[in-house]
């Protein structure tokens, strides 16, 4: 609004709300002002294909590696167990529950209030899917989508 001085009064200038509102995109209209450098380049489409493309990649390889961790943590469980039923380890089960309870204490006391590093961390991610949010959500997709195929 343009403020203009004229004999001693002010007037200011009248704003067409409905012209205003076409001249946003769509996404400042639900989300504020705050869409970001990656939404004023590229557009809508652009930015959900490059997100779902990154994000089918990432729930592909997450998908992969998770299957290759999981079977080497259950498989060598299963040995564990297997060697301790033949007799060819023991285990000190007293010593096993004193651990599990010193480290359910030490975790206990970390998590009431985490530290200045996480919660800086955090705002970034917060800010940068508020900036981006066609893209995050592109990629969300795209992700979910990957860990399914």
């Amino acid at each position: 609004m343009a403020e203009k001085k004229e004999k001693g009064e002010d007037t200011f200038e009248v704003m067409d709300l409905a012209e205003y509102a076409k001249k946003q995109r769509w996404w400042n209209r639900v989300f504020g002002q705050n869409s970001g450098p990656i939404a004023e380049k590229y557009s809508v489409a652009t930015q959900i294909a490059i997100g779902g493309v990154t994000g089918w990649c990432a729930g592909f390889l997450f998908k992969k590696v998770g299957k290759v961790a999981a079977s080497a943590v259950g498989g060598g469980f299963f040995l564990l167990q297997i060697a301790n039923h033949t007799g060819y380890i023991t285990v000190d089960w007293k010593r096993v529950e004193q651990d599990v309870n010193k480290a359910k204490k030490q975790l206990k006391l970390g998590a009431e209030k985490p530290p200045k590093e996480v919660r800086t961390k955090v705002d970034e991610v917060t800010t940068f899917i508020k900036k981006n949010i066609v893209l995050t959500g592109g990629f969300a997709g795209g992700f979910l989508i990957g860990l399914a195929s």
